[in-house]
C-alpha cells in the first residue's frame, strides 16, 4: 500500500493574525476605555481598530522596518543638503495616524456638543484618555513612526511659553494634512517637531551641554554645538537646549530660516539602533543654526519639562501596546497549534503561562488609561494632578521595564515561529527597550518619585491615601503602601528607589483594575503581585480565574 503524501500541504500553523479589529477583540481595553469616561462606539475606536488591523498596515509596518531612512549629507553638486530619505511605508503610516489626530488631539479646540454622562449633566471630555487609547493601537502594528507624534503632541505645552511661536505653530499642528515637503513651514499643510537635548559628554546631565545660543534680536539666537540624539530629523522644527549663560535656556530650531534659507542644521550621521528602525535619530551640529528662545533665559530644564510628562505618559502607553500585540500573538498562535495530539492553549502548562501573560497586560493598559485620565482631570482636581505628577514616572518605570520579558515570554509561546523575521514578534521585542530608555531610564523614573518624596512629600502621601483607599481590602495592598512609605523615608531611599517605585506602581496597577476589571481579576493580580513578590510568567497561581483572562485577552478567531 503506497501512502500519497502533498509534501507542499501546509496544516496545523496559526493564519496570520491580520484582519482582526485590534479594539473589538480587546476587552480589557473596552473595559478601560468606559470606565475613563470614553466611549468606543461613539467615540470611532471600532472603526479604528478595524483599520489598524488590515493586512495592509501590518504589512507597511513591516516595510517600514526593512528599509530604514537613509541621510543624504549633500547633493550631487556637493551642496550640503542635510536630508533623510524615509521608505514610502513611512510616509503612509505617518499619514494615517496624523489624520487620526495622534500628534495633536488633545490641544483641539472643542468643538462637538459635550456627551451628556446620564445625570442630566454634561460629561467632561476625555482627549488624553481616547488619544492614549489611540495611540496604544497604533504601537502595536507599527511603534517608530509613533515617535514623531509623541513629540509633535508634548512640544505644545512647552510652546506655550512662547505665545507669538505657538500662534504662528499650533495651527498647522492640529491639521490633519500630513505633508513631508522639505518646505518653511509657513508654506506647508502640516508640521511635525522634534527634539534634541542631549549631548555626548553630558546623556541625561543636560546642565552639562556645552551648545551656545548667542542673542541676535528680541527672541531670535544662533547656535552654535551638537547634540548627540536628534529624534526625527525630518521634522520642521525642533525644541532644543543650549546655554545662553550658565543654565540651559529652550529653543525652538526651524528647518529653514526666516529668509526661507535651509538652516545651518548638519547632520552627522544617523544612528545605528538596536530597534526602532523606521524612525531616523541623527547626530547634528548646528554652527550659527537660527532659533527662537522658548521661555526664560537659564528656565529651559523648567520649560523643556512641561512636556516631559505627556512624552513620558506616551511611553507608558506604547509600551502597553507592545504588551497587548505580544499577548495577542501568543494567544492566537496557542490557539491554532496542536502539539501532542491538543491544542497548546488547552494544555495546562501553557494556559498558565497566558493567562499570566493576560493578567500583566490588562494590568497594563487599565493603569495606562487611568493615568491619561489623570492628565484629562488636573486641570479641576488637585488629587488628580497629584495623581498624575507622582504615578507619571512610576508607571513608565514599570510598563516599559517589563516590556523586553514579558515579550521574550510571549515569544517563547510561539517557539521558532515567533524567532523568525516573518513574524512581527522580533520587531516588537526589539522595540520594547527604547521607551525604557527614552525621555529618562529606570533610576531616572525612580529618583524622580525620590525627589517628589522630598520635595512634594504631601502630594506623594495624597497620592498613597487614595490608592490605599482604592484597594482597601485587596491582598497585600496594605502592606505596599506602607512599604512604599517607610522606604520613601529611609535614610537609604536612594538606594530603595527601585523598590518603592516598583511596589508603587504594583499598587496603582490593583488600583487601576478595581475600576475597569471584574473584581476577581483585580483581586489575582493584588494576590499574586502584592501579597508577595510574583514568580517569573506562568508560575502564579490564577486558579479559576484563568479561563476568564484569556478569553477577555483573545476570543477565539
Amino acid at each position: 500500500m503506497t501512502v500519497k503524501t502533498r509534501i507542499n500541504e501546509v496544516f496545523n500553523q496559526a493564519p496570520p493574525f491580520v484582519g482582526v479589529n485590534l479594539v473589538a477583540l480587546d476587552q480589557p481595553l473596552l473595559d478601560a476605555l468606559g470606565q475613563n469616561g470614553a466611549d468606543a462606539i461613539s467615540g470611532g475606536f471600532l472603526s479604528y481598530g478595524e483599520a489598524w488591523g488590515t493586512a495592509e498596515r501590518f504589512d507597511m509596518a513591516r516595510l517600514a522596518n526593512i528599509h530604514p531612512p537613509v541621510l543624504h549629507t549633500h547633493d550631487s553638486s556637493g551642496r550640503r543638503s542635510d536630508t533623510v530619505e524615509f521608505h514610502p511605508a513611512y510616509h503612509w503610516l505617518m499619514e494615517a495616524s496624523v489624520e487620526n489626530g495622534l500628534q495633536a488631539s488633545t490641544w483641539d479646540t472643542l468643538s462637538a456638543a459635550p456627551r451628556d454622562n446620564g445625570l442630566g449633566e454634561p460629561a467632561q471630555r476625555m482627549p488624553q484618555v481616547e488619544r492614549a487609547a489611540r495611540l496604544f493601537v497604533a504601537a502595536q502594528v507599527e511603534s517608530g513612526h509613533v515617535c514623531p507624534m509623541t513629540m509633535t503632541h508634548a512640544s505644545v505645552a512647552t510652546l506655550q511659553a512662547a505665545p507669538d511661536r505657538l500662534r504662528d505653530w499650533l495651527p498647522l499642528i492640529r491639521s490633519r494634512a500630513y505633508d513631508p515637503r522639505f518646505l518653511p513651514f509657513w508654506e506647508k499643510r502640516g508640521v511635525t517637531l522634534g527634539m534634541g537635548m542631549t549631548e555626548k559628554q553630558g546623556g541625561t546631565d543636560v546642565r552639562a551641554n556645552t551648545t551656545v545660543a548667542v542673542p541676535t534680536s528680541g527672541d531670535e539666537y544662533q547656535l552654535t554645538g551638537h547634540k548627540w540624539f536628534f529624534s526625527a530629523p525630518m521634522s520642521d522644527g525642533f525644541l532644543v537646549l543650549a546655554k545662553v549663560g550658565k543654565e540651559p535656556t529652550a529653543f525652538l530650531v526651524p528647518r529653514f530660516r526666516p529668509d526661507g534659507n535651509v538652516n545651518a542644521l548638519h547632520f552627522q550621521r544617523l544612528k545605528d539602533k538596536l530597534g526602532n528602525r523606521s524612525n531616523a535619530s541623527a547626530e547634528v551640529e548646528f554652527k550659527d543654526a537660527f532659533a527662537w528662545r522658548i521661555g526664560e533665559e537659564d528656565k529651559g530644564i523648567a520649560t523643556i519639562l512641561k512636556m516631559v510628562q505627556f512624552t513620558r505618559l506616551d511611553c507608558a502607553v506604547a509600551s502597553a501596546g507592545l504588551l497587548r500585540m505580544g499577548t495577542a500573538l501568543a494567544i492566537h498562535h496557542a490557539q491554532h497549534r496542536s502539539v501532542f495530539q491538543r491544542k497548546l492553549a488547552d494544555q495546562p502548562a501553557m494556559r498558565a503561562v497566558l493567562a499570566d501573560l493576560a493578567l500583566e497586560q490588562e494590568a497594563a493598559t487599565a493603569v495606562a488609561l487611568r493615568l491619561a485620565a489623570s492628565f484629562d482631570r488636573a486641570e479641576k482636581s488637585p488629587h488628580e494632578a497629584a495623581r498624575a505628577r507622582v504615578l507619571t514616572p512610576v508607571v513608565k518605570f514599570a510598563l516599559c521595564k517589563a516590556a523586553p520579558g514579558f515579550l521574550f515570554e510571549a515569544m517563547e509561546c510561539l517557539g521558532g515561529n515567533g524567532y523568525i523575521e516573518d513574524s512581527p514578534m522580533p520587531r516588537l521585542y526589539r522595540e520594547a527597550p527604547v521607551n525604557a530608555i527614552w525621555e529618562g531610564a529606570g533610576n531616572v523614573m525612580a529618583l524622580d518619585l525620590m525627589r517628589a518624596a522630598g520635595k512634594e512629600a504631601e502630594v506623594v502621601a495624597a497620592t498613597l491615601v487614595t490608592l490605599g483607599e482604592e484597594t482597601r481590602g485587596l491582598p497585600g495592598a496594605a502592606e505596599a503602601a506602607r512599604d512604599v512609605e517607610e522606604a520613601l523615608k529611609d535614610p537609604q531611599a536612594e538606594a530603595r528607589a527601585r523598590f518603592a517605585v516598583t511596589r508603587l506602581a504594583a499598587l496603582a496597577a490593583t488600583a487601576a483594575l478595581v475600576g475597569s476589571a471584574p473584581a476577581e481579576i483585580a483581586e489575582a493580580y493584588a494576590r499574586t503581585r502584592l501579597a508577595r513578590a510574583p514568580w517569573p510568567l506562568g508560575a502564579n497561581d490564577l486558579g479559576t480565574v484563568t479561563d476568564r483572562l484569556i478569553g477577555r485577552a483573545l476570543p477565539l478567531i
